[in-house]
């Protein structure tokens, strides 16, 4: 009897139109992505079917697999695929498992978790560090954690989405300053004396400009007004600096950063996680109260065995940041000659710049088909008339590879009148 109850309300549920919310927000969804498409911003997934690296294999939506050269991963150092950082990483498996299914504070700390913290913390100059899942759940954690009512963060008006969030989470005050302009920050911390804590909030690269923010500035301003900073390291880390110890190296102001936020997502293996560094009682109140720590689970062994691995190779020797740099300066010089718009700097994100959002997308698409594998970004990831190809740089790139990829940019620039 309930079998046969059951069978006739199931018929009768599937003759029921479907709820009316639920088709509105369907509805509303279709709309927005042809919008989105009209606008020429619809972002496609390319699909890859080789290991990350230099020279990558791709699957199109139809047709044969294709042989390209990537020049759009944050793979600036190589370390994606290799060799030892593989071995360290099936290696961990092995010892110590795939998985922990715990957060940190039940059971879900190994010792090669606080051996990783250890060793992030030494390569900052810090007291500890603390590994979250990635960096965008490190800056989720960090304000909410650390501020109150009583304190405000004086945030870049360019960074990242991942703080802008993490400090909306924040019941500190909030103040907004332009784009790397030390005077309108100063202005700002002047303005900010009745608060406990000053804190300043800079990526220290900002990943569609490569622009760079100058700490060593800041570090004057925090010093004046009694402030402290907190920099966002992720394009940073490993690339910059004599030793790749990121921006704060790169200014001679090590002992002048409060907080540093990182991943180990782009330079430092390209895997997931991400970490805060920074003074042990700051580190000790995040284990305690941050909730994208106490609430997501561990980070899964192979990637932390990985990670060590990748530490101990920063620290034995700078070769791949050496050639990385001498990649950057050379595919800036040819391309700045070839004259395309190039932002300026030494960073190896290498914003093209093309103005339009359509042209963007046609410009990398043309690539694709030349072999080389680049993404036009435009908005809202960048402002409106700001759409750009931004090319990454790796230590993996070959001279070949880079004067392939100039020669097929010259040629595009050439037809699409660019150039």
């Amino acid at each position: 009897m309930l079998r046969h109850l059951s069978s006739a309300a199931t018929r009768r549920a599937s003759n029921v139109a479907p709820i009316r919310g639920m088709s509105v927000l369907v509805d509303t969804c279709k709309q927005t992505i042809s919008e989105i498409r009209e606008a020429g911003t619809y972002k496609n997934e390319r699909v890859i079917v080789s290991q990350q690296q230099a020279g990558i294999t791709v699957q199109p939506p139809s047709g044969e697999q294709k042989q390209v050269i990537n020049f759009c991963a944050n793979n600036y150092l190589g370390l994606a695929n290799h060799p030892r950082v593989n071995a360290a990483a099936s290696k961990t498996i092995e010892t110590h498992g795939f998985g922990l299914a715990s957060v940190r504070f039940i059971c879900g700390t190994q010792d090669i978790h606080k051996q990783l913290e250890r060793r992030i913390a030494d390569f900052h100059k810090m007291d500890d560090s603390i590994l979250y899942a990635a960096c965008f759940d490190a800056n989720a954690g960090v304000f909410e954690t650390l501020l109150t009512p009583e304190d405000v963060i004086i945030t870049d008006e360019l960074n990242h989405a991942s703080i802008i969030d993490g400090i909306r989470l924040s019941k500190a005050k909030r103040m907004i300053y332009k784009h790397n302009d030390m005077a309108d920050l100063e202005e700002k911390l002047r303005s900010a004396e009745q608060y406990r804590i000053k804190l300043i909030v800079t990526d220290g690269v900002f990943s569609m400009d490569g622009h760079i923010a100058p700490l060593d500035k800041i570090c004057g301003l925090k010093q004046k007004y009694g402030a402290s900073v907190f920099i966002d390291e992720c394009h940073g880390t490993g690339i910059l600096g004599k030793t790749g110890k990121g921006t704060a190296e790169y200014f001679d102001v090590e002992d002048e950063i409060d907080i540093v936020n990182s991943t180990l997502g782009k330079a430092l293996g390209g895997g997931t996680g991400g970490y805060t560094a920074a003074a042990a009682p700051v580190v000790e109140l995040l284990r305690n109260k941050a909730r994208p720590y106490l609430f997501s689970n561990s980070l899964t062994p192979s990637v932390v065995g990985a990670s060590i691995e990748v530490f101990d190779m920063l620290n034995e020797t700078t070769e791949l940041r050496d050639r990385l740099e001498a990649n950057t300066k050379y595919f800036r010089s040819e391309m700045t000659k070839a004259g395309f718009d190039i932002l300026e700097g030494d960073h190896p994100i290498v914003p093209i710049m093309l103005g339009e959002a359509k042209l963007a997308a046609q410009f990398a698409d043309e690539m694709l088909e030349r072999g080389i594998y680049v993404i036009g970004f435009s908005f809202p990831v960048v402002p409106k008339g700001k759409a750009r190809i931004r090319v990454q740089l790796s230590s993996a790139h070959t001279q070949e590879h880079l004067d392939h990829a100039i020669k097929q940019f010259t040629e595009v620039g050439k037809n699409l009148g660019v150039v």
